[in-house]
């Protein structure tokens, strides 16, 4: 299990790359984020985040007829939302990478 604090800085580049790959609404992007490992986010966690990320204009949404209820708010990535996913994982990769050197005792120098 992730502790929450761990997760808390990454889930908003994670719901953006969920958002990135097509079209979809709360519930399911809690369920692909639940298939990916990140089990314990709960939709209460998402809907507050989903509607930061729309007044930020990273994200925009359309509502739909449902097939197994009511109209679902369905969001998508906006152009502004690309660019900040593309400044996440370029922070994420540069974060990992400076952890894992950290763990196996290394350190950027001796990389050169």
């Amino acid at each position: 299990m992730i502790p929450s604090q761990m997760l808390k800085g990454t889930l908003e580049g994670c719901v953006l790359k969920v958002i990135s790959r097509e079209e979809t609404y709360g519930y399911e992007i809690s369920q692909k984020l639940r298939q990916y490992g990140l089990a314990d986010i709960s939709e209460g966690t998402i809907y507050p985040l989903l509607l930061r990320l729309e007044r930020g204009g990273l994200i925009a949404a359309t509502h739909r007829v449902s097939p197994a209820g009511p109209r679902r708010k369905y969001f998508h990535i906006t152009p502004a939302g690309r660019a900040e996913l593309a400044l996440f994982e370029g922070h994420w990769q540069e974060m990992a990478a400076a952890v894992g050197r950290l763990l196996r005792g290394g350190n950027r120098d001796e990389e050169r």
